[in-house]
């Protein structure tokens, strides 16, 4: 079987002879076909094949080919953001009407998603905490539920999920589990292997590292059964009136339905489509995540360890301690690690965050998270600022928490600019 790393070199493209070792960057709006009849035969999905890049690109299947091979699916899709794969992932089986279960621990651009802009198209959310009680996730159902969604390791509350519990139970319901995997990326957690169904990703973090492009993915792992409970999901198991009455279980099959409909309905009307350019930077980083991550794990973990034994810090929050709550649920899904971002706060509180970020040196003050470069945020003043405080605490976002995403550089180096910091006065 071949190994996570070697995927991440390999996976996606294989060069014929004479092709181009590295993939290529194909970088136009549209593709020649020397008859309409052959065209047509695309548009009435008949056909595969490029027509107009705002549906695909070949240099964005090929990335998320390779995406689609770490996680272990049979179907991915790239998208311009990982706002947008969230949303597509909920919106191709939810409409008007529809219900959904969500863990409230999760990014706060997804938490506003679902609950104000989501909410004003119809669908409506309940958010239950990661760890609620069995009886407080069954309440959370009603019989237009469609789906139960999940961060594996939330951002920034680094509350770890139970995938195995929270899909057991939507199944038991007749839905698909969603699990954005962002933070631990394949590498370190594959949801597929614990139950999940869908997977999405923003590529804009680790898969990227760099800070280069913004993106997204999703990746279907073809095992739940969309015609199971066919009247739960009518956008797959009955006729599509704008692809000539389609049906894409029949059609593509279990493993392809959901995929095809997400491409050829929602990425055809919204036109949330990657560049073909930075699906070229994100396939750079893709080689490399599986050393990556290992170093972010390597240094979040010596962080965590120095914050924790530091009188000027209140409270740290990382899995990989064993003082977490969380600590055996990492070792259970992420064995190997979790991620690189430590939150914690300070016995100052809001006003000692903000002190103490001024004085860093190495970490620097960014929205971004996952970079190669290590950065620290203060979320309730930044990506949680729309957030009540009742949301906030929903979230598990204290108004004290501060984010500090670890790096790849010197652990040493790290550990030195955060006690400089917490000794200035």
């Amino acid at each position: 079987m071949t190994q996570i790393g070697t995927k991440c070199v390999q996976a996606g493209y294989r060069p014929q002879n004479g092709e181009p070792r590295q993939i290529p960057i194909i970088q136009s709006t549209t593709f020649r076909y020397e008859s309409s009849a052959a065209m047509g035969k695309l548009f009435d999905l008949e056909a595969s094949g490029y027509f107009y890049s705002r549906l695909q690109n070949p240099t964005a299947d090929t990335v998320a080919a390779k995406i689609c091979e770490l996680e272990g699916g049979t179907a991915a899709m790239l998208t311009s953001s990982g706002q947008a794969a969230n949303f597509f992932a909920v919106f191709n089986i939810c409409s008007a009407g529809d219900h959904v279960v969500a863990s409230s621990a999760i990014y706060g651009g997804t938490f506003n998603l679902f609950a104000v802009t989501m909410k004003r198209m119809g669908i409506e959310f309940t958010f239950v905490k990661p760890d609620c009680s069995d009886e407080e996730l069954e309440a959370a159902f009603r019989p237009n539920t469609k789906a139960v969604f999940g961060e594996t390791v939330a951002n920034p509350a680094l509350a770890v999920l139970d995938i195995e519990r929270f899909a057991q139970v939507a199944h038991s319901h007749g839905v698909p589990l969603i699990i954005d995997n962002t933070f631990p990326t394949p590498v370190n957690c594959r949801p597929f292997e614990w139950g999940a169904d869908i997977v999405t990703h923003s590529t804009t973090k680790y898969m990227d590292g760099h800070g280069s492009q913004v993106g997204g993915a999703i990746v279907d792992s073809g095992k739940f059964d969309w015609t199971a409970q066919s009247e739960k999901f009518p956008g797959l198991t009955t006729p599509d009136a704008s692809y000539h009455g389609i049906v894409y279980t029949e059609k593509f099959g279990q493993g392809g339905a959901f995929i095809t409909k997400c491409v050829a309905q929602l990425m055809r009307d919204f036109g949330a489509s990657p560049a073909p350019m930075n699906a070229f930077l994100l396939n750079f980083g893709l080689e490399s995540l599986h050393l990556r991550m290992k170093r972010h794990c390597e240094n979040a973990q010596k962080v965590a360890e120095f914050l924790e034994s530091r009188q000027e810090v209140a409270w740290v929050n990382y899995a990989g301690l064993k003082s977490s709550p969380y600590y055996e649920l990492a070792q259970k899904y992420m064995p190997n690690g979790t991620c690189g971002v430590v939150s914690f706060g300070l016995v100052g509180g809001r006003d000692a965050a903000e002190v103490f970020m001024s004085k860093l040196q190495i970490a620097q003050i960014a929205t971004h998270v996952a970079d190669a470069r290590t950065c620290v945020l203060h979320p309730a003043n930044a990506t949680h600022r729309q957030l009540s405080e009742a949301e906030l605490e929903a979230c598990g976002v204290g108004a004290d928490l501060i984010r500090l995403s670890c790096g790849i550089e010197d652990a040493d180096d790290l550990i030195a600019d955060l006690a400089q910091a917490l000794e200035t006065k």
